[in-house]
């Protein structure tokens, strides 16, 4: 890896996060945390920019996922953390901006993630390449929006009443 060219070092960058994925301990973890401003903002321009966003980030991690695998000849690496960022977005589609809203989005979308329950586990083993890479994180990202969508629909306890499912 050390001997990557420019463009090589891009998707490094990109497919790590801004290289936050090549840290030694919980690279998930800290790959979400990144996730964690752009929701943010992402949420503050609207809801319909949002998922338009979100959907083009997706192919886009895709994308840089399957370049970097290709380049370090490895499936699904742990240094790979753009997917993070793709399924935290997902999770925290349509929520409110609160800071419930983001500690419950994160706590749960990293439980999922790490876990793998049915049917994340089952996208996680059979789906190869940049797909197989940010799929199961996709999946993780849903699992987490319709359980606080679900919440948010009979609680104010997000922050706000009234969810996608209300």
């Amino acid at each position: 890896m050390s001997r990557f060219s420019l463009p090589s070092k891009l998707i490094e960058f990109l497919a790590t996060a801004g290289f936050v994925g090549l840290m030694p301990k919980a690279p998930g973890t800290f790959g979400t945390i990144v996730a964690l401003p752009l929701a943010f903002l992402l949420a503050k321009v609207g809801p319909g920019f949002y998922l338009l966003a979100t959907l083009f980030f997706i192919v886009f991690s895709i994308w840089i996922s399957e370049l970097y695998e290709r380049a370090i000849g490895t499936h699904d690496s742990k240094q790979i953390v753009i997917d993070e960022v793709a399924g935290f977005l997902v999770a925290f589609a349509w929520l409110p901006v609160s800071p419930m809203s983001f500690a419950a989005a994160f706590i749960l979308f990293r439980f999922f993630d790490i876990f793998k329950p049915w049917p994340i586990s089952v996208l996680d083993r059979r789906v190869k390449g940049g797909l197989g890479v940010v799929v199961d994180d996709v999946g993780a990202g849903l699992a987490t929006n319709v359980i606080l969508q679900l919440v948010l629909s009979k609680t104010t306890w997000l922050g706000l009443g009234g969810g996608l499912f209300s």
